[in-house]
């Protein structure tokens, strides 16, 4: 069986990505299982430039089809930040708890109707012959005034759906990848995937 790199060792990133790709015909990897060191910088003004970054990254180091995302949190009254830099917001090694304190102690002045925010997704597909292909999901919601749910990762405690009357850590798997930006923008990809790598038409259906 042909093998997907994932071009992260973020555990909360890889067990969400694999649920999303259930049923691909491919063996998913990560660097750790290839005694790989990834060197990508995220450099790029954009979340498709980082995406395509670190795709390029592990297809070069790799060899392997290579899957990337580069993702996101912007809020509107902050003129988009955190942004691209969502992971490095409060620093380097910063926790996810310190990334979202800082986020709330610069918006405590911004009333509810003012806290508009999205999530955005990028997830770039190198493949070995050097063509990228990018694709892109987006969810939105507002800014909440504390950490409210346990599930997820990242800035999911403080961003609440008012459709669903919840934060996105306050959702199950199951509810997350109805929803989410990066469910959105893998599963797209998965489309290409199932597309181009010997599944009928007929069984995309079942499979998607």
């Amino acid at each position: 069986m042909e093998k997907l790199l994932l071009a992260t060792n973020n555990r909360d990133k890889v067990k969400e990505l694999k649920v999303l790709l259930s049923g691909i015909p491919l063996e998913i990897v990560i660097p750790r299982d290839m005694g790989l060191e990834l060197d990508s910088k995220e450099d790029g003004a954009t979340f498709r430039e980082n995406a395509v970054i670190k795709a390029i990254s592990g297809v070069r180091a790799s060899g392997l089809l290579t899957l990337a995302d580069d993702s996101g949190l912007g809020v509107e009254a902050l003129r988009g930040e955190p942004g691209v830099r969502s992971a490095r917001y409060a620093g380097e090694n910063a926790s996810n708890e310190e990334r979202i304190g800082l986020l709330l102690s610069r918006m405590k002045e911004i009333p509810r109707d003012k806290r508009q925010a999205a999530f955005q997704c990028v997830i770039a597909l190198a493949k070995p012959d050097g063509t990228v292909k990018t694709f892109t999901g987006a969810c939105r919601g507002i800014i909440a005034f504390e950490p409210v749910g346990t599930e997820g990762f990242g800035y999911d405690p403080v961003f609440f759906i008012p459709e669903l009357g919840k934060t996105m850590a306050e959702l199950n798997m199951d509810e997350k990848n109805r929803i989410s930006h990066r469910a959105k923008a893998v599963l797209k990809a998965k489309r290409w995937i199932l597309k181009n790598y010997g599944v009928s038409a007929g069984e995309r259906q079942i499979l998607l």
